[in-house]
């Protein structure tokens, strides 16, 4: 029976971090990875030791603050990198090394020069080797998104005998189709010998937009595990959206799947994220985007003034944001120019705002948006002024 659990694994500081123009230093790496042990993340990839002293430096202070969550170092299928992440996770509470190599036609042909066979033994032995320094393994097929299902299969089988505590199955390139993605899934819990002994993980690209609905594809086909990263910032077009899979296993109950995540800390962490790469997080990202909770149509308006739920299948509060906000523009009706109203002070009767209303939507017309000091200027302008301060 399979857990109901999903792990979620972020590597906004390593595959995050590969954006280019967003290095991060080891303070700034500290401060985020402390909230990602607060959010509740099962996993922390905390980057990738062999690759500078800065990220060894990195990992291994990460690893002495860490009090939760497991702490991830990235490795290639060689020894001396499989050696030094060992070096760097010595003083974490759980250390995992992450260590694989690309199993597709393409990546073995052409950046491995080499073989079906051969790539077999070396994944093997980067696993074992592994093992000798810690109890818990990943082991990543890069670019299984286009790796023929049977021999990633054999791929799988092999690394378990390794001793892999995690099966990574990349979408390296986010060529893949959801129905693909999850069918590959289902094939591997269906046709790896030993497939028990280890935990399936997604590892999604977002080049064609689908990086979220194939990790949530992965999971209802038996993956328990989703590698992600805030905002899903990432390699060229990003990786999946820690707050996107979070919210969607939360909002869809009847899918039975759940994470550890503190959702209520989503907002933040977003903006933590933000603001220390210097990343522009673009104003309709799902759930932590500035008009996530924003209505500027007079239509939806007057629903989520009547309502919430009209138009918002997310309550504000559960990702941390204080309240949904309506946004005045030409498209709003006299139900949001109201209720702004209102909030500032104003009661206005039905005919007090039918002669506001129409001065409103000229200075609208004027102005991309509406705020609360220019409601002031239009009652203070309008004819029944006097009457509404009166009454």
């Amino acid at each position: 029976m399979l857990d109901k659990n999903v792990q979620i694994f972020d590597t906004t500081l390593r595959d995050g971090e590969q954006v280019p123009g967003c290095k991060l230093n080891t303070e700034q790496k500290l401060i985020i990875a402390e909230q990602l042990d607060l959010l509740g993340v099962d996993i922390i990839e905390a980057g990738f030791p062999v690759s500078s002293p800065g990220d060894f430096k990195s990992v291994e202070a990460i690893s002495k603050l860490i009090k939760h969550a497991t702490v991830c170092g990235l490795t290639r299928s060689v020894e001396n990198d499989i050696k030094v992440a060992a070096e760097a996770l010595k003083y974490a509470k759980k250390p995992r090394i992450h260590t694989g190599i690309g199993t597709s036609d393409s990546h073995i042909k052409f950046k491995f020069k080499s073989n079906q066979a051969d790539i077999l033994k070396r994944a093997f032995e980067a696993v074992k080797y592994a093992k000798s320094f810690v109890e818990d393994v990943e082991f990543y097929a890069e670019d299984a998104g286009r790796t023929d299902n049977e021999y990633l299969a054999r791929v799988c089988e092999t690394v378990i005998k390794a001793g892999a505590t995690v099966l990574n199955i990349p979408d390296t390139t986010g060529y893949c189709l959801p129905h693909e993605y999850g069918a590959k899934i289902k094939y591997l819990r269906e046709n790896v010998r030993g497939i028990e002994k280890a935990v399936l993980s997604c590892h999604c690209h977002n080049d064609l937009g689908l990086a979220t609905a194939n990790s949530i594809e992965g999971v209802i086909n038996g993956a328990r595990q989703i590698e992600c990263t805030i905002n899903g910032i990432g390699e060229r077009a990003g990786n999946t959206a820690l707050e996107e899979v979070v919210m969607i296993l939360k909002q869809h109950p009847y899918l039975k799947l759940d994470t550890n995540i503190k959702t209520e800390m989503l907002y933040g962490i977003s903006h933590l994220v933000s603001d220390s790469m210097g990343i522009y997080t673009q104003p309709n990202k799902a759930i932590v985007g500035a008009n996530a909770f924003a209505h500027s149509s007079g239509i939806h308006q007057d629903g989520v003034i009547k309502n919430r739920e009209t138009y918002e299948i997310i309550d504000p509060k559960d990702v941390g944001v204080t309240e949904s906000s309506i946004v005045l523009t030409a498209r709003s009706g006299r139900a949001a120019l109201a209720y702004r109203a209102k909030n500032i002070g104003y009661e206005l009767t039905k005919l007090q705002l039918d002669e506001i209303y129409s001065n409103f939507l000229d200075f609208a017309d004027k102005k991309k948006e509406v705020d609360d000091s220019d409601i002031h200027q239009i009652i203070e302008s309008s004819i029944v002024y006097k009457e509404i301060i009166s009454a």
